[in-house]
């Protein structure tokens, strides 16, 4: 095996891998498309930061639980816990408060969309700290795909100028969200997360991720504060338990199958599902200008990621 093959899993997938990876992609991918939509509904009574802490509340007790049950090893060295930490503040705090905000000011489909950048970061910090190629082919791709976005915000923009401030507002949380997020990525590809089970960095990352909420909802907002009415609570156990849980399970399981490459396309394949979520039950209307953009930009990052199978390292 070749070293690009090393970095960046291009070996080609054989009918066993392809048949253990297809449930769990497909699972993370359908659920992740749904979960833009619920978020949406926990916005209200409860400020956004205490929601993030009660659904990785469920979603840490969930894990551990997991954990325990399929024997991980949940003792950790220090440096493990460091590591799981950073994921976790990283990927179930901050990430996640940025999403929340967004979806104050901009439809949730639109949210997905933005995320699906994702693969930008992740393959430049993958570049920068795990030393994986990049290829000419993917910033071309990535280039596109920016042009689309730039398309799909501009109609937003020009259709409700009134709102102009909150629109950027919400573009601005979405892009620290994905920087928060990238970081996550890389930090759980790491060789040394590697050498973790699975279930056991979850479970941790999620523990400290929802001290970090914890701690931070009660500075922000003060002491907890409860919505009465039983449907958010609902899409509390929805996204803490198949949002979070079992969406993340299935992730790290198709990422450590196949490449974060290759799992990438979960990125892709979402922001499309969740567009019709968002027209179906938030009344998103489409435009030409929003159709062409929409159309670049997962045409862009689908080169891209089409480029990354082979990328090498840029001189």
């Amino acid at each position: 095996m070749g070293v690009t093959e090393q970095l960046t899993d291009t070996r080609p997938l054989d009918a066993g891998r392809r048949a253990r990876v297809a449930i769990p992609f497909i699972l993370c991918t359908l659920i992740w498309s749904s979960t833009w939509l619920v978020i949406h509904s926990q916005l209200g009574i409860v400020p956004p930061a205490w929601s993030v802490t009660y659904r990785f509340l469920v979603a840490a007790v969930a894990m551990v639980a997991y954990a325990r049950v399929t024997g991980a090893r949940l003792r950790f060295t220090a440096r493990e816990h460091g590591l799981a930490l950073v994921y976790g503040v990283a990927q179930y705090a901050l990430n996640y408060f940025c999403v929340y905000l967004a979806e104050r000011t901009v439809t949730s489909g639109l949210v997905a969309v933005l995320f699906a950048l994702l693969i930008v970061p992740n393959a430049l910090f993958a570049w920068v700290f795990l030393k994986q190629g990049v290829s000419r082919a993917f910033l071309l791709g990535s280039g596109v795909a920016t042009i689309g976005l730039v398309l799909l915000f501009a109609h937003e923009l020009a259709a409700v100028p009134h709102l102009r401030g909150a629109i950027w507002t919400g573009i601005g949380w979405s892009l620290l969200g994905v920087l928060f997020s990238s970081i996550a990525n890389v930090a759980q590809a790491s060789k040394a997360a590697r050498a973790v089970p699975v279930a056991a960095l979850i479970a941790w990352g999620m523990v400290w991720g929802v001290l970090f909420d914890a701690v931070s909802a009660w500075a922000m907002d003060g002491p907890p504060a409860f919505d009465p009415h039983p449907d958010y609570w609902v899409g509390v156990l929805y996204l803490g338990l198949i949002g979070s849980a079992l969406a993340f399970t299935c992730y790290f399981y198709v990422i450590r199958a196949i490449g974060p490459g290759r799992a990438a396309y979960t990125s892709v394949l979402s922001p499309g599902l969740a567009m019709g979520l968002s027209t179906l039950f938030e009344g998103y209307r489409w435009s030409p200008e929003a159709i062409v953009g929409c159309l670049l930009s997962l045409a862009g990052l689908f080169v891209a990621l089409q480029a990354r199978q082979s990328a090498k390292p840029l001189r």
